[in-house]
């Protein structure tokens, strides 16, 4: 099983900046994907954006699309997810999840950091 952490999160500014990251530990693990997702108060967790581990493509919500960029270090054990542009509606708890080999959808969660943005 894989321990996944995040961090990064806190107060900003509407139109400031924030760099969230996760870390992955634990047992040796391939993963196929990685991501990150996010829930508002009173709304499902929603996807935000993934890098496939191989090819290394990503996708984006239409929400933060051309606002945020999800990235990995060379390890493969650290993912990012850079904010611009942030929105008060972007205030949420903000999840990483990673895609073990063989796993048909996301199955290792972090236990999420708060991002609060503020009008």
């Amino acid at each position: 099983q894989v321990q996944l952490v995040e961090s990064g999160g806190g107060l900003v500014q509407a139109g400031g900046s924030l760099r969230l990251s996760c870390a992955a530990s634990g047992r040796r693990f391939s993963a196929v994907a990685m991501g990150w997702f996010r829930q508002a108060p009173g709304k499902e967790r929603e996807f935000v954006a993934s890098m496939r581990w191989s090819g290394g493509s990503t996708y984006y919500s239409d929400s933060v699309k051309g606002r945020f960029t999800i990235s990995r270090d060379r390890t493969g054990n650290h993912v990012y997810l850079q904010m611009n542009s942030l929105k008060p509606e972007d205030t949420a708890v903000y999840y990483c999840a990673a895609q073990s080999v063989g796993a048909e959808n996301y199955n290792s969660w972090g236990q999420g950091t708060q991002v609060t943005v503020s009008s």
